[in-house]
């Protein structure tokens, strides 16, 4: 059977829809396959680093939200900030992203199918998703951290190392920020991230290898307790993890890995939706080109400078001599800690 289509894509988040508007100026007929209505919320720091909202600017997406001028480090009476060099960062909720890439797509003349893809069938000329009626020449694999498609293909690699599976819990304040950076709290079991997301509006997001309630590892945090009454909370706590996945491969055949379905290492430096974006556009650059098989190659140089320093933070992090000396250490050698927040920005 001939294809119907160029790009057939699993999942509608943000890795899926960029890829639609990429694919879409790139004239290739495709098609986004995503069960849920947008918008959808999920656990997210919901920071994006300046690197993202260029990238964003490029698809000529404006997205509402607030200005982030870089990255504090807190730990008890410690703090050392670091500021974007090249333009600010952007606090917005995760719906708003969502709905907005979501319009773009739909604007552009892309088709969004409320479907389900839980198994793919190829073939050397394309690829067909069962009980949909559709066909591609390539399958787009978008799906999310622990994506379907990768499971039923048997992409998924165990994690290196013996470290342990950190999580992520989300809920919002309304408070008004107090800072204009993004607050990296560093506590004894896990982080808090403090994310400014509008003038009466906080995202806190938790990361840890502990499974607790929320409150639990909030109090934690003595210092946000006395900012973060109870009764501010406005949202749920929604959570993910473990947050450590990785894929054999990128590309399967016809089928194409992106954004957190292609391997994701740990939110600490919160580089999800910059790497999720990147990945798109090589993606599509590749398929465009015709050489589908160095997307591979193009997906591990992106995305080097991150797995490097992500890793390397999460590693010292989780080693108990080495977790409580980050933040002085940075605050003793700001210059690096400044080139490191900006080699990610």
């Amino acid at each position: 059977m001939r294809p119907v289509h160029d790009l057939v894509i699993a999942g509608g988040g943000p890795a899926g829809l960029a890829t639609a508007l990429h694919a879409a100026r790139a004239g290739l007929d495709t098609v986004v396959v995503e069960p849920r209505p947008a918008p959808v919320d999920k656990a997210c720091g919901e920071g994006l680093m300046p690197g993202a909202v260029r990238a964003l600017g490029a698809l000529g997406l404006e997205v509402p939200g607030r200005p982030l001028a870089g990255i504090r480090y807190v730990q008890g009476p410690r703090a050392v900030q670091a500021a974007f060099r090249r333009g600010p960062g952007l606090g917005v909720r995760r719906t708003a992203l969502h709905g907005a890439l979501h319009r773009a797509v739909l604007d552009a003349g892309v088709p969004v199918l409320p479907l389900r893809v839980a198994e793919v069938r190829q073939d050397g000329a394309g690829v067909t998703v069962p009980g949909t009626g559709l066909r591609a020449r390539w399958l787009v694999a978008a799906d999310g951290l622990h994506s379907p498609v990768r499971r039923a293909l048997g992409l998924g690699a165990p994690p290196r190392g013996a470290g342990e599976a950190r999580y992520g819990l989300r809920r919002h304040y309304a408070v008004p920020p107090w800072s204009s950076y993004v607050e990296v709290h560093w506590g004894v079991e896990g982080e808090a991230y403090v994310t400014p997301l509008g003038p009466g509006l906080v995202g806190v997001a938790l990361l840890t290898g502990r499974r607790a309630p929320f409150g639990d590892h909030l109090r934690a945090f003595p210092e946000l307790v006395a900012r973060l009454p109870p009764e501010a909370a406005v949202t749920p706590v929604r959570g993910a993890g473990p947050l450590r996945q990785r894929a054999r491969t990128r590309v399967h055949g016809r089928v194409l890995l992106v954004g957190d379905a292609a391997g994701y290492v740990d939110a600490l430096t919160g580089e999800g939706i910059s790497l999720a974006l990147t990945g798109a556009e090589v993606l599509v650059a590749n398929v465009r080109r015709g050489t589908p098989g160095r997307y591979e190659s193009d997906w591990r140089r992106v995305t080097r400078r991150h797995r490097l320093l992500t890793e390397t933070l999460v590693r010292a992090r989780t080693q108990r001599a080495l977790g409580p000396r980050i933040t002085p250490a940075a605050a003793r050698l700001p210059r690096v800690f400044a080139a490191a927040v900006n080699a990610l920005a």
